[in-house]
């Protein structure tokens, strides 16, 4: 058998090496950047807990882009809210899990997940994942510390400026994405507050009232009231049925939209919400919506 001499082996595997790789760029205009959403998240533990679920494989697989600490949080040690960068944008963190937004599902996958530290949490004698109904769950919410929300109003603009094809709907809470699991981060985070400075969705009041007076004072037709929360953006069958799913996806809804009551009720004020965001954010969902269909029963 013929050998290739060692010498003449070596110069060729070390010329291969010197060699530099050349590689041209021809941009495509058929593309666009991963990060389409992102998730808001509170931990539902201490720092030093919630630290080592979000880095420790051990322990689960489950991890964030960002952790804001809780200055107030005595495992933290630190009387400041400083940002911690867990997993680098450009790669996948495990937060959202079985998700969906939109037309996106898997969100893992397109997201920049934020998790906030803070301690509330729900009781649920099933398990979290074994919930069947949201009363199933009782849960106790704990006010952010005010340092805690400057740092996550920060980082969630420069997450922004960078990111431009992210849409104000697209920022999203964890309990939208999968409202029948997760209730985070809850109706005492700031949402209107953030809108104010340039983050996410807000409805406009006249909006609102337009739609409310549109509506009456009965309860909306059901399986309206779910197209316009699935075109708003949520997971939702359209069944008719006030069901389970249904009342997860309007509590979900209502603490971030309507905190001050989220008992996860269909009521017409909800639905105008919804209406009048959709309308803003979503006009050609919105259209499709009100075409000839009844709104109240």
């Amino acid at each position: 058998m013929w050998r290739v001499p060692t010498a003449l082996l070596l110069f060729g595997l070390g010329a291969g090496c010197a060699t530099p790789l050349q590689i041209e760029d021809v941009p495509s205009e058929n593309q666009s950047s991963r990060i389409q959403v992102v998730v808001l998240h509170f931990t539902s533990e201490n720092h030093a807990e919630g630290l080592r679920l979000l880095t420790d494989s051990s322990y689960g697989a489950v991890s964030a882009h960002y952790l804001i600490p809780d200055p107030r949080d005595p495992t933290w040690g630190r009387d400041e809210a400083t940002i911690l960068r867990l997993v680098p944008e450009q790669r996948r963190a495990w937060h959202a899990g079985l998700s969906r937004w939109g037309t996106r599902s898997a969100l893992n996958d397109s997201s920049i997940g934020i998790e906030i530290g803070n301690e509330s949490r729900c009781e649920t004698p099933a398990g979290m994942n074994r919930v069947l109904r949201p009363e199933d769950r009782d849960c106790t919410f704990v006010p952010f510390d005010p340092a805690q929300i400057d740092a996550v109003e920060r980082l969630l603009l420069d997450i922004l400026a960078r990111n431009p094809d992210i849409d104000p709907e697209d920022v999203v809470a964890h309990a939208d994405i999968t409202p029948s699991r997760r209730v985070d981060p809850g109706p005492l985070f700031p949402w209107k507050r953030l809108h104010e400075a340039g983050i996410g969705p807000w409805y406009r009041e006249a909006d609102r009232e337009r739609h409310l007076n549109a509506l009456g004072p009965g309860i909306p037709d059901i399986a309206f009231a779910q197209r316009v929360l699935s075109a708003w953006g949520y997971d939702l069958e359209i069944t008719g049925a006030l069901d389970p799913p249904t009342r997860f996806v309007l509590e979900a809804f209502q603490m971030r939209f309507r905190a001050n009551d989220h008992a996860g009720k269909l009521d017409a004020e909800t639905i105008a919400i919804a209406l009048a965001l959709t309308e803003r954010y979503r006009p050609d969902a919105y259209a499709t919506l009100i075409a000839g269909v009844p709104r109240a029963r």
